[in-house]
């Protein structure tokens, strides 16, 4: 028989959601303030100073954010494997029951559940009460490094988009252009993580557009204001 191999969008959760975070938040609180300031002043250079500013704090930001978030996840996940690597040594006979009832309670009969147990605690203890009594899988793991690398770098890559924008842009068009090219960047980006994930691609395109236009015109709002008001 052949061996029959499935791929599950699941698997790439971890760096998909990094990814996704960090380029929809460089485009958005890039544009959003580059607009800001294009609102209130006419000076190109300086709406250019405040998109490199923006790409260089965000990506650092975001790569600090995810690494000391996700190294407090892989902390908790340590704690507990060594709490339960502890627990598997000094009582086993209790872990094995308590293995085999949660396999019990997922509807398995008692006498299966126990010959489960038993089987997966001889194979490999750790490992099967990682992941069935603590949800720990090689899936959601914490990888911090990774986490803050594909965070500073899908920033980076989603703040050069308004910032090129506003290079290339006619001074005169810098306010209008880098918000509609940013909106048209970030349905694209909320379109290819759909399909990456495996959903459906109206509902996320249009989510990520709506409040990418939200975030852009509060913020050009308030720099309106603060420049009419100095």
């Amino acid at each position: 028989m052949h061996r029959h191999i499935e791929k599950h969008s699941i698997e790439r959760i971890g760096w998909l959601r990094a990814a996704v975070l960090g380029a929809n938040d460089g485009i958005i609180s890039t544009a959003s303030l580059m607009v800001g300031v294009a609102s209130a002043s006419t000076s190109t250079s300086q709406v250019l100073v405040a998109g490199f500013a923006s790409l260089a704090a965000g990506a650092m930001a975001m790569a600090a954010g995810e690494y000391v978030s996700v190294s407090s996840q892989a902390d908790t996940e340590a704690a507990d494997l060594a709490r339960e690597r502890r627990e598997l040594d000094d009582q086993p006979e209790h872990e094995l029951v308590e293995l085999a009832e949660i396999y019990e309670a997922r509807g398995v009969s008692k006498e299966l559940a126990l010959q489960v147990a038993r089987q997966l605690t001889a194979h490999d203890a750790l490992h099967a009460h990682a992941r069935d009594e603590l949800g720990i899988t090689e899936t959601s793991t914490a990888q911090p490094v990774q986490a803050a690398l594909t965070s500073a770098l899908t920033f980076s890559a989603g703040a050069i988009v308004p910032v090129l924008t506003a290079v290339l842009a006619p001074p005169h068009s810098i306010q209008l252009a880098i918000p509609v090219i940013s909106l048209i960047f970030l349905a694209a980006l909320g379109t290819v993580s759909a399909r990456a994930g495996g959903a459906g691609i109206i509902k996320p395109t249009i989510r990520v557009a709506f409040w990418g236009a939200m975030a852009m015109v509060v913020t050009g709002l308030v720099g309106a204001l603060i420049g009419k008001a100095l």
